[in-house]
């Protein structure tokens, strides 16, 4: 319905009715138009909802397997070892890893292992070769080793080596007087690990599950001896198997 106005005319107040402005225009009272201000009443679109993820579920083999360990107990490094090697069930020799859960991000450290693993690790001392190589994003290299007085020319590649871990750095023995040394050291089988770069957690294959049960408990051995100290939890499973908890000695 319309809105009243009262004019006077002639000492007689006369009322009339206004009709109410069309949604497309609003008459003003010289008779010119305008665009409707916006109505601030309309609803505002529904947010979309959030999306979860789904975990993707696991087969009836897998659960099968699984249920032969006791997820609530933590078992002895060689049982456990036996453990992964029975409950594998991939058609070729898959890898056994280590799960670690360690006290602090940025632990790195070098580790010999007794046997092989079945990997093996490209290691490259620095040259000006390398250096082109590494302007041009040309990086097929696991480890780079480099000695202090390359550093002036590295660093200015840091974000680009930093976060694939190949900065050299004296912790872990990649920057080092003698690189020539620790490239022989890397070859005999001598691997860098490192936690994730924001959590305190190390994932590494020990083996292969077609190994000796020994040759993987002394592996796996070294590796805990690396970081001595340093390690709040242990797990161990191959490609395609549960996993398997593991009691460490702190």
């Amino acid at each position: 319905m319309g809105s009243k106005k009262n004019v006077v005319i002639s000492g007689v107040e006369e009322v009339k009715i206004v009709a109410p402005p069309t949604l497309e225009t609003e008459v003003k009272d010289d008779g010119s138009k305008e665009a409707p201000a916006k109505d601030t009443a309309d609803k505002k679109a529904p947010a979309k909802p959030a999306v979860t993820k789904k975990a993707k579920p696991r087969s009836k083999r897998y659960a099968s397997f699984k249920s032969k360990i006791d997820k609530s107990k933590k078992y002895e490094l060689a049982e456990a070892v036996e453990m992964v090697q029975k409950l594998s069930y991939s058609k070729f020799d898959g890898t056994v890893e280590a799960h670690l859960v360690v006290k602090e991000t940025g632990i790195s450290a070098g580790v010999s292992f007794p046997h092989s693993t079945g990997k093996t690790i490209k290691a490259v001392i620095f040259s000006d070769k390398i250096l082109k190589d590494i302007e041009a994003n040309k990086i097929d290299f696991d480890v780079l080793l480099a000695t202090p007085q390359d550093m002036a020319k590295l660093t200015k590649f840091a974000r680009v080596l930093g976060p694939k871990g190949l900065m050299p750095n004296p912790k872990n023995g990649t920057l080092s007087t003698n690189p020539e040394a620790k490239k022989k050291e890397l070859e005999a089988g001598k691997i860098i690990i490192k936690t994730e770069k924001k959590a305190p957690l190390i994932h590494i294959g020990v083996g292969k599950v077609s190994m000796k049960a020994e040759e993987l408990v002394a592996n796996i051995q070294a590796l805990l001896d690396s970081l001595t100290g340093k390690v709040e939890k242990l797990a161990l499973s191959a490609t395609m198997s549960p996993s398997v908890k593991v009691i460490v000695e702190k």
